[in-house]
């Protein structure tokens, strides 16, 4: 399986840096995705919902490192890549096909 678009919505409030959207061999998409600032750098929190008892539980996330790692560097890089059009001003269509 192949992670064969990542499409990011930039926001800049407190820790939460932008929302992402992952489609998964051009017929599955996962959204909710957040790039997220922690006390480590940064990371991708997979969706979530809020339970009863006011902790949260993941909808979808990988089952291994080796997938989370993958996943995780094509967000971050998209990420990137959008702040830098930010800066430059560069309109972007916020969509990366990896092929």
């Amino acid at each position: 399986m192949k992670i064969t678009e990542v499409r990011v919505t930039l926001r800049n409030d407190g820790k939460l840096k932008a929302f992402a959207s992952i489609t998964l061999d051009d017929c599955f998409v996962v959204r909710g995705l957040k790039v997220i600032e922690g006390n480590s750098g940064m990371f991708v929190a997979m969706p979530s919902r809020r339970r009863p008892d006011n902790s949260f539980q993941d909808i979808a996330h990988p089952i291994n490192n080796e997938t989370r790692d993958a996943l995780e560097a094509q967000v971050l890089a998209e990420y990137q890549r959008e702040l830098e059009n930010e800066k430059t001003g560069v309109v972007s269509s916020s969509k990366l096909e990896v092929s």
